[in-house]
């Protein structure tokens, strides 16, 4: 997300907090004032991801020699657990007001509810290509197509109000839309953890054993570690046990094993220790009972 689409995305997500907050305080619509925090927490998640982008970007130091590009995971699971707290609460308030109903302006209630819809597709637009390929800047877009589905059920809502007097549907649609953002949500929650806990992406460990055992000089396999940096870069490590030779033959056999992880199986980093006799029958996943030694 380049600069100038991030400042008007945010100048955006502004001016649509400020609108719905006015027009939900003056029409009496729980739904636009839920809708108006969510914005509010929208504007600040935006700038938080934007600085998390820039962060990792920076290339990689002494102080991390993998880089920085987690700055992004860490901001795609905070903006999510903020997305799942803020339906919680809009859950809570809109019980209460279904317990105590309140008169609602479904006319003024539309027309702010339009004016959103609108400024959030176009900020939608602006992150759909981002979106596709980064989690961070998918949980981002997810908290604006949330609020554009928010949008279209407040002017569901609203209709409903004016033609009907059915003020009970403002509270029904938040819990509604609540419910929807928390489940679109929990997937980001998961892999997010999952990466940030140092979890094993979805590989067949087998089927990499049997194609390193495929290259000429390989004997065995074991002490097998691979985890995430982020979405798309995955750290594989291996030991294995090769005959007793010069260490330009081992970088032969090491060259084929990189070649491999890197074109079949799609790893940023390989890194491999090779042993004669050492570890023979140890198990590929290592477990002993304790941490990594």
């Amino acid at each position: 997300m380049s600069g100038q689409r991030f400042f008007y995305v945010t100048i955006l997500n502004v001016a649509i907090t400020i609108a719905e907050f006015i027009g939900g305080a003056l029409s009496g619509s729980l739904s636009l004032i839920s809708d108006a925090f969510h914005n509010l927490g929208d504007s600040f998640s935006i700038v938080f991801s934007y600085g998390a982008h820039k962060i990792s970007q920076k290339r990689q130091n002494e102080r991390n020699t993998f880089g920085y590009k987690r700055a992004e995971i860490i901001a795609a699971f905070l903006n999510a657990i903020a997305l799942c707290l803020i339906c919680l609460f809009l859950m809570v308030e809109a019980v209460k007001r279904i317990s105590h109903p309140e008169s609602i302006n479904g006319s003024l209630m539309l027309i702010v509810a339009v004016v959103g819809l609108i400024a959030n597709f176009v900020s939608a637009f602006l992150l759909n290509a981002g979106a596709k390929h980064n989690l961070n800047m998918r949980a981002t877009y997810l908290h604006i197509m949330s609020d554009a589905l928010s949008s279209v059920a407040i002017i569901v809502g609203g209709i409903l109000i004016d033609i009907f007097g059915w003020v009970w549907i403002d509270p029904v649609v938040t819990i509604l839309v609540a419910v929807y953002i928390f489940y679109e949500s929990i997937p980001i929650i998961r892999q997010t953890n999952r990466i940030l806990m140092q979890g094993a992406p979805v590989i067949d460990y087998q089927a990499i054993k049997h194609d390193l055992l495929q290259i000429n000089g390989i004997l065995g396999v074991h002490h097998v570690h691979a985890w995430s940096i982020d979405e798309h870069n995955v750290i594989f490590s291996a030991h294995v046990n090769l005959h007793d030779m010069k260490i330009s033959e081992a970088q032969q056999i090491y060259s084929q094993i990189d070649d491999l992880m890197e074109k079949k199986y799609h790893m940023c980093h390989v890194t491999i220790q090779a042993e004669t006799t050492r570890g023979e029958g140890e198990d590929m996943i290592y477990d002993r009972g304790n941490d990594i030694p």
